[in-house]
């Protein structure tokens, strides 16, 4: 219970996160979906391998993946900022 004597809610969801990687040659490409049940945040990231490095495949997946993952991460914080700003004109975290 709160102060006020009311009860608090409680709240649970889940987010669903897709990764599909794409091995060329040495270019390796990311598709990364986060469904929010609500929305879809989408991002694309690449890497490519040097040819002076040794062919490991899963480095590269690594290096694209965390490319989008972290462009999901801004997309996330830009929405939060946005959806903030839209219910409390001025407010910014």
């Amino acid at each position: 219970m709160t102060a006020t004597g009311s009860i608090e809610q409680h709240r649970t969801k889940q987010w669903t996160l897709h990764l599909q990687l794409f091995e060329e040659g040495g270019l390796t490409t990311v598709h990364a979906v986060l469904d929010t049940g609500d929305n879809a945040l989408r991002s694309r990231a690449t890497a490519r391998r040097s040819p002076n490095d040794p062919d490991v495949p899963e480095i590269g997946d690594e290096f694209a993946a965390g490319r989008a993952l972290v462009d999901l991460g801004h997309q996330l914080l830009r929405a939060g900022e946005n959806d903030t700003a839209a219910f409390e004109p001025g407010l910014r975290s």
